[in-house]
């Protein structure tokens, strides 16, 4: 969600700052904008709606010359999708720039003081008004830029990460961070800004990552300086970037997402390397070795995550339970942290978040945290938020994910989550040794498996042309199942905009069945278990209501065969394990859907690829 980029040095900016702009293009936005000091001392700023490649267009006869500048993708939180409301902002005289990231939520307060001392606003933004606060302390305080923004930034309610360019000195950047992401590059000569690490691998992979209310001062040719709000100094901590540039390639691919699709075999495998040791009958995690004793007391566990993550908590309730058999709850964090929720000191919290940076899931650890209890992150980004606030966790090893639809990242964090309830179980002495050997033999046969489900490819983007002209869609599944089939339904409507719901399959009694007629897809996941034999029955209930049935069943399975208009066959697993299967022809029937209908499958509509603000 908006994406910062910044360089200063003795190279030309604007080139890297349009390339920058690009890498972050799949984080999700409305707008674009550029800002540099030329070698004649002007500071130049030119924005516009809509793609990066509709500003490249628009400066094509401009002066983009200065080798010190910063560089913005807008999501629009304040204020309508437009060039006016596009970043970056001038001050009052215009000598200040400044891009941001996050919410002021007390910009309305601070925005009438400043109009009595005679500024005037242009845009409907809270980050125009933060570019004049800092101009206003400059002005009235004789502060340098530094200065100016830490005491601003302590009249600031809200999240941010900002850069901002001062014409009057213009060998400065100064950009500071609450809440939302920023790593800093260190070159040879030079420094790179940006909102994650992907604008900076081409260039460095020595980088520093941004604490809340830390304010750097980035000086050509002087080293690199960190104060906080109290004005402490902090010594820069500088880590190697593990990111390869291929890695955030397309690779031959159409889009991200399809490569994305296609590199599961290897994330699961990655996710399970060094931790799954299935001939040894031994799992080992080190993020949570620490915790095996609250692991083995835990009266309860809590996760907390939104979106896709949500779903892989939904996944992780089922194992959980009935591999550790330990209670567990599920919390979207953006409810959980506004309801005065229980919490005790013995409680397990989990956080799932492939950026690690989410706002809501973020605040949830910090109130846990607050509440005494044990949080553990499941991520995929090494030095995010997330993983740096919680008392330890897992990373999923899943590298990077450009397309704003996750699909890599649920089955990576199903993998994780299947691995720890497993190692809980463990602990716990809950499940006995062949039943525990058992599961982690099928858990290392996963990645073929998921193969094997690739390979039908052709097929399943034939199904998908039969449904891409198609308004609703309903996905059933029951069991451990259920999680897979709002799974599917949530990429369909992210990607397609086709609406689609998920639902229990018993449930579909309760409501559902009115929607459904000879038009109405639904896909059902009918793989063998414990509740085949209902699943079966609510397919027959559909089919007596004329509804079009594809079914992901069990290779060889000839009872659904009979009744669905299109079965998708996968390998057989132990049916606490189908999720990680069954969710990869769901995936591509959405991607092929979305394909056929034009839609922008990497960047769909009105999404953010980490959601960083409230």
């Amino acid at each position: 969600m908006c994406g910062i980029v910044a360089y200063i040095g003795d190279r030309e900016a604007y080139p890297i700052l349009i390339k920058g702009l690009q890498r972050l293009e799949y984080r999700g936005y409305d707008s674009a904008g550029v800002a540099m000091i030329t070698s004649q001392g002007e500071l130049n700023v030119y924005k516009k709606k809509g793609k990066v490649s509709e500003l490249v267009t628009y400066v094509q006869e401009r002066d983009t010359s200065g080798k010190v500048g910063i560089g913005h993708t807008r999501w629009a939180t304040h204020g309508e999708p437009n060039d006016v409301n596009s970043h970056p902002h001038y001050s009052q005289s215009k000598n200040l720039v400044l891009i941001h990231n996050g919410i002021i939520e007390n910009y309305s307060a601070i925005k009438e003081g400043l109009k009595k001392r005679g500024n005037k606003f242009v845009s409907q933004t809270d980050t125009e008004v933060l570019v004049h606060l800092i101009e206003d302390i400059q002005k009235h305080e004789g502060m340098k830029l530094g200065h100016a923004v830490q005491a601003a930034l302590k009249q600031v309610i809200g999240a941010y990460a900002i850069v901002v360019l001062d014409k009057n000195d213009p060998n400065t950047i100064v950009a500071a961070k609450k809440g939302s992401p920023m790593v800093i590059g260190i070159g040879d000569d030079d420094f790179f800004i940006a909102s994650d690490a992907s604008p900076i691998i081409e260039y460095t992979k020595n980088v520093v990552y941004l604490e809340d209310e830390q304010v750097a001062v980035l000086r050509k040719g002087q080293e690199l300086k960190i104060r906080n709000l109290k004005d402490k100094e902090i010594t820069p901590y500088v880590q190697k970037l593990t990111l390869e540039l291929e890695s955030i390639e397309k690779g031959g691919y159409d889009h991200f997402m399809l490569k994305e699709i296609y590199e599961q075999p290897r994330s699961v495998l990655d996710s399970m390397r060094g931790r799954l040791r299935a001939n040894e009958g031994e799992i080992k995690m080190g993020g949570i070795v620490d915790h095996e004793k609250k692991f083995e007391k835990a009266k309860r566990i809590i996760f907390v995550a939104c979106g896709t993550s949500w779903h892989a908590g939904l996944v992780g309730e089922y194992l959980f339970e009935e591999f550790a058999r330990v209670p567990v709850e599920v919390e979207y964090a953006s409810e959980f942290r506004y309801r005065n929720p229980i919490i005790y000191q013995d409680d397990i919290v989990i956080a799932i978040s492939q950026s690690g940076e989410t706002a809501d899931t973020l605040a949830a650890v910090e109130l846990a945290k607050s509440k005494g209890a044990t949080v553990l992150g499941v991520c995929n980004v090494v030095g995010s938020s997330i993983a740096r606030a919680t008392h330890g966790g897992s990373y999923t090893h899943a590298g990077p994910e450009i397309g704003v639809a996750s699909t890599k990242a649920f089955t990576a964090q199903v993998t994780v989550l299947t691995l720890m309830a497993l190692h809980m179980a463990r602990v716990r002495g809950t499940l006995t040794e062949t039943r525990y050997r058992q599961l982690i033999y099928e858990m290392e046969a996963i990645p073929s498996k998921i193969e094997e489900v690739l390979k039908l490819n052709d097929k399943l983007r034939e199904i998908a042309f039969t449904f891409k002209e198609s308004t609703n869609a309903l996905y059933l599944g029951r069991g451990v199942s259920f999680p897979v089939a709002l799974e599917g339904a949530l990429k369909l409507k992210e990607i397609s905009y086709i609406h689609a719901e998920g639902y229990p399959a018993a449930e579909m009694k309760h409501g559902p069945i009115a929607l459904i007629d000879d038009e109405m897809p639904v896909f059902v996941i009918a793989t063998k278990g414990a509740n085949y034999e209902k699943v079966v029955s609510n397919i027959q209930e559909v089919k007596a209501r004329k509804g079009r049935i594809t079914a992901v069943v069990t290779s060889g399975d000839k009872e659904v065969k009979e009744m669905a208009d299109y079965v998708i066959e996968i390998p057989e697993t132990d049916e606490f394990l189908v999720p990680l299967i069954s969710v990869i022809p769901l995936q591509l029937l959405s991607y092929h859907i979305a394909v056929m209908r034009g839609c922008n499958v990497d960047q769909p509509r009105n999404l953010a690829k980490s959601v960083t603000v409230e």
